[in-house]
Parts: structure tokens; sequence; C-alpha cells
């Protein structure tokens, strides 16, 4: 057997799995759509869950063992310890996105992104009576300030010189909501980018709230060109009153047992505190002890699955290039997604993800759901076997190359 956990499984023992991946499309369709890795899962966590099942530790979860758990492998891997003392355990990481946008706004303030993003993004700030601002990534992916900056001037309705409670006489509150490292670009947020975007957020009182779930998968240490290093936003220069969400899940295949911390900056340990009791309910403590045991043990394991992600990625790269050359892919530094733009592929006037699903049989994201920058663009998940991604974009080849024109 392979040391790569991305390599052990056939299509066939995937297809034993019952979650939206393999339940969503027919047999015939090769799903690469969501952010569900094709990997058995690691020892260390069937152990933990197990022997939590044998003694019975399955009652509700108290206290900041999810903190505790992370902030040593945080201290490993970025060189950032999260404080702790002032964390909040909550049950995944949009449940703590919401709980935090409705401690530092109200129904009616607004809540920036920077699409294309994840999209939940959207749906879970529209549906809390929030309206939602676009500041769009630039054509390279990265964060531009310029347009963030209009973005806050909208956002808060006001010229812009305050702190943390919108700029003086707007009574407009504002949250930028911060994918970092991004879906689905796979960008990188450099030191000095979110140095400068914390700083422009200070000036015109919007918060800052961080996704930094996708934060293990990063190759800076992977890759011959060094890549750039991940940095967590509570680490620079200006985060005091920034808040970031952490959580195991997606680095270790635990979708289906989340639960994440929040954590802040010592000027915005008071709103944590004020996160409701309530939105702590729902914690899954099975959950944390897995992502506790993740974080104390699965480095290694970790590791072999990045090194996976780099070769995955170098592979689909080169196949992409011999057999649909018109696809154009965003190199992205991060997460095991891949960003692809199809718009010169496709046949003029069709659906990217229906053509491509009816023709080659493969299901990828549909971009027009990441928001703006979207349309015309597929995301295609990295985390599956080298012979599953051969398959894939071999059928894609049919669908995209320059035979299919």
């Amino acid at each position: 057997m392979t040391d790569n956990p991305l390599d052990q499984l056939s299509l066939a023992d995937l297809r034993r799995r019952t979650s939206v991946k393999w339940r969503t499309y027919p047999e015939d369709v090769l799903p690469l759509f969501v952010a569900e890795m094709d990997v058995p899962q690691a020892p260390f966590l069937v152990e933990a869950v197990t022997r939590a099942l044998e003694i019975g530790d399955t009652g509700y979860d108290r206290g900041t063992g999810y903190a505790a758990a992370l902030a040593p492998f945080a201290e490993r891997r970025w060189g950032w310890a999260p404080d702790v003392a002032s964390s909040r355990t909550l049950p995944d990481v949009m449940v703590a996105i919401t709980e935090v946008v409705r401690v530092l706004t109200a129904p009616g303030d607004a809540v920036v992104v920077t699409p294309p993003v994840y999209p939940p993004f959207y749906a879970y700030s529209r549906h809390e009576g929030r309206q939602v601002v676009e500041a769009p990534l630039d054509e390279a992916g990265r964060l531009d300030l310029a347009t963030l900056e209009a973005a806050f001037r909208e956002a808060t309705g006001a010229g812009g010189h305050g702190r943390s409670g919108g700029p003086p006489g707007s009574g407009r509150r504002a949250v930028l909501l911060l994918c970092s490292p991004h879906n689905p670009t796979g960008t990188v947020h450099t030191r000095d980018e979110l140095e400068a975007v914390l700083a422009l957020a200070d000036r015109y009182g919007v918060r800052v709230v961080a996704d930094e779930i996708h934060a293990p998968f990063t190759f800076a240490d992977l890759v011959p060109d060094g890549g750039t290093h991940f940095t967590p936003l509570l680490s620079v220069a200006g985060s005091e009153s920034a808040i970031a969400v952490h959580s195991a899940s997606k680095a270790f295949n635990l979708a289906g047992l989340r639960a994440a911390t929040a954590v802040g900056g010592r000027a915005a340990t008071d709103d944590l505190r004020r996160v409701p009791e309530v939105a702590g309910h729902a914690v899954n403590h099975l959950a944390v002890i897995a992502h506790a045991a993740a974080y104390t043990d699965g480095d290694e394991w970790l590791d072999a699955v990045r090194a996976g992600i780099v070769r995955n990625r170098e592979l689909v790269t080169r196949l992409l290039a011999e057999h649909a050359p018109a696809v154009r892919v965003l190199p992205g530094e991060a997460t095991y997604l891949m960003w692809l733009d199809v718009r010169a592929a496709v046949p003029e006037g069709s659906d990217p993800h229906h053509h491509v699903l009816r023709t080659a049989r493969v299901a990828l994201g549909d971009g027009r759901h990441f928001g703006a920058g979207g349309r015309g663009w597929l995301r295609l998940n990295l985390a599956a076997s080298e012979q599953t991604l051969t398959e894939a974009v071999g059928r894609l080849g049919a669908a995209l190359g320059p035979a299919a024109r």
C-alpha cells in the first residue's frame, strides 16, 4: 500500500460512503465538487473517538480544550499562539462566524466579502439580515485595497475616521469576512497585505473576521520556489480587534464531526464573551475530541497528504495543458482546491458546470455560486487519487479540449 493517504482507497471503497460527495450524483459521475477528501480516516482519529465511546465520554462539551489543542499546533506550524483563555468553542466555522457577526453588527448592517469566495459567506450573512457588499479580488486573485476601500465606504455609509464602531455619524457597523487562505483561488495573503487591510479597516471602523480553516494546507515548505507562508491574522500588527476562526475539519476530513474555535486579539476578548452561551450548546463533544487528536497527533499524516496535494496539483496542471489547453489554471498556493477558468474552453452560450457534467460526467464546483468574478470558472478538488484525477482530466479533455470545439 502507498504511503500517500490519497492513493489508498479505490472508487469502489469510496462509493460505500453516504456523504454529500458520494450521494449527490449518479455513479458514472466523478465527484470533485465538494471539499471532502478521498482518504481513509487517520488511525489516531479512529482511536481517539473509539476510546471516547468505550469509556462513555459522550456528554456535553465544556471549556477551552479545543483551543488548548490548537495552540501548540499553531505554534509549531505558524509560530503563533492563540489566546486560549478567551477562546470560544462553537459547533463549526460558519456557526462561529455567524455568532460573531451577530455580536459585531445588527440587522441592516453590512458584511463585506472578497469574491469569488466561499458561498456560505453570502447565504449566512443574508439570512441574518445583513447586507452583503462585494470587494472582488483582482485579476491575479489578490486583495485590492482600492476596491476594499470603496466597499468599506459603501458598507459604513461615511468617509472614515472611526475605530471599530463605524465612521462618525454613519450609525452603521460593518464586518469584513476574510477567507485566509482564500477559497476558491488558493491565494495566501501576505503579512504586508494583511497589515494594510487591517489598517484600512480600522480607518473605516470595519471589524475583520477571518476564516482560517484552510491554513494547514499551505505548501511553501514543499515547493521549489518557496511560495508564500501562511500568516495568522492575529499575528499581524493592528489585529487587536480582529477575530479568527479555526477548525481541523478540512485538514483532517472531519466535516461529519464538525467543531471550531473563535479566537480574538486582545481588544476582541469582550466581544467573544458576548457570544451567548447557548451558541455553544450544539458543540459535538466527540468532534472536539477528534479535532484535538488531529492537532496533537496529526503532523506526520497531514504532511503526507500535503505532499500528495502538491503532486496532484502538478499532475492536473500538466494534464490540463495537454488535454484542454484553453483552460486557465489560477496558480493558487494553498488549499486542496483548484480554480479553473474555462471561459475560452466551453461552447459559446453554454453553462460550464452543466456542460462538463453532461459531456464529461465530472462534477466540479460551479463558479457562479462564489459571487462576482466566478462566472465561467469551475472549482476542482485535488484531494483524490492520482488515478481518479487522471481519469477526470481525460474526461475534461473530451469536453473542453480542442476536439470538443
